[in-house]
């Protein structure tokens, strides 16, 4: 089974690691058990973990991990052996007990069919992106957390020609992309080795031929080197971002872009990201259901 490795050291959430249907996991510092189901957050009120036995559970599994986790050291990620992605946040960034968030991607077998049929896209949506995806568009997915971005990326990215060369970019894998040639890589920010930052990975990357690049999210300085890489050729190429919206989509990647642009005016970076963006994708979850809210077509000069 994919959590062997961990269940020994988190008994008391044993039987929702097993189910099919919770998409989260979250325990918090106050101990208290919440779950994802169906789009609905549900509280656990039978669970609890004993005192001190989070922590010493975590602090295995991010040993067994290679990862470090300790007072100078207090924020765990990592990828579980199915793919499912775990954080963790301990004493003293959190008080008085550890705070576990892991989340399972029960939509990594979805197809565009899927996604009509849950109405997160329309007929005409999903053509729209497809001829998007085909065509070699850079598209940009904007939300705010668990509201689709992730899901919606594996699925477009479908639509790659099977022929192109991938390269998927994260701080924590969590894509799961179906297609002949993908390579993926993971940044490297809290082992007991050498750090490798988001922005060394995408440099480093850029020297393999990749003919798509997948960024799983634009946090930080990499928006700089995205950005590069999208004008010396890399059409086709897909990131995410958190934003509420296109436009704020948008103003987001060229504040993040402006920090290694060398005094460059935000102005002048915002119009950079409009030329270099084709398409702009919002998704957020409203009464449980997450959709496409809103598509915004950039036209180039």
């Amino acid at each position: 089974m994919s959590f062997e490795i961990i269940i020994p050291f988190l008994k008391p959430i044993q039987p929702l690691l097993e189910s099919e249907s919770i998409s989260e996991i979250m325990v918090n510092p106050d101990g208290s058990v919440w779950i994802e189901e169906k789009g609905r957050i549900v509280l656990q009120p039978g669970i609890r973990f004993d005192d001190g036995a989070l922590m010493t559970g975590l602090e295995v599994i991010a040993n067994r991990f290679g990862k470090k986790l300790d007072a100078d050291s207090p924020i765990l990620n990592l990828r579980l052996p199915d793919g499912s992605r775990m954080a963790a946040l301990i004493p003293p960034v959190v008080n008085p007990q550890p705070m576990l968030t892991i989340r399972r991607f029960t939509s990594r077998g979805f197809t565009i069919h899927d996604l009509i049929k849950r109405e997160m896209l329309t007929e005409s949506q999903a053509e729209q992106l497809a001829a998007s995806i085909q065509h070699g568009d850079n598209l940009l997915i904007s939300g705010a957390t668990s509201s689709g971005k992730s899901t919606l990326l594996n699925v477009l990215a479908g639509f790659i020609p099977d022929e192109d060369r991938i390269l998927i970019l994260e701080d924590v894998a969590e894509l799961y992309i179906r297609k002949p040639h993908v390579i993926s890589a993971e940044a490297q920010l809290d082992t007991h080795k050498s750090q490798i930052g988001f922005p060394d990975l995408l440099k480093a990357a850029l020297r393999h031929r990749p003919d798509r690049i997948i960024v799983g999210e634009i946090r930080g300085p990499e928006a700089r080197v995205f950005l590069d890489a999208l004008n010396t050729g890399h059409r086709g190429s897909l990131t995410t971002i958190h934003a509420n919206g296109v436009e704020d989509a948008l103003h987001r990647l060229s504040q993040l872009a402006m920090r290694g642009s060398g005094g460059v005016s935000l102005n002048d970076v915002g119009d950079e990201c409009r030329r270099s963006i084709d398409l702009v994708i919002h998704v957020s979850k409203v009464d449980g259901v997450r959709a496409v809210r809103e598509l915004l077509h950039l036209k180039r000069n």
